[in-house]
């Protein structure tokens, strides 16, 4: 038996906004006012799993970097 919730979550929507705006993960590091590192993004346009807090510094930089106001289900669909 396998109680490990699945980690590998598939293609996220930020993905597809981030080449719909032609945007790069180093877009949202440096729009990032806090700690983002590019892995950080990167997993989280390939659909790996993130704590809240990372999801929560992604959408942040990710709403600075547009000027829109983007909320959690908009870039993620976990």
């Amino acid at each position: 038996m396998n109680d490990k919730p699945e980690r590998n979550l598939g293609a996220q929507p930020i993905s597809k906004l981030l080449v719909e705006l032609k945007m790069t993960p180093h877009d949202l590091v440096a729009a990032s006012p806090q700690q983002l590192t590019h892995k950080m993004v990167s997993r989280a346009a390939k659909g790996r799993w993130l704590t809240p807090n990372a999801r929560a510094k992604v959408l942040t930089a990710f709403n600075r970097a547009t000027g829109k106001n983007y909320s959690f289900a908009d870039l993620f669909n976990y």
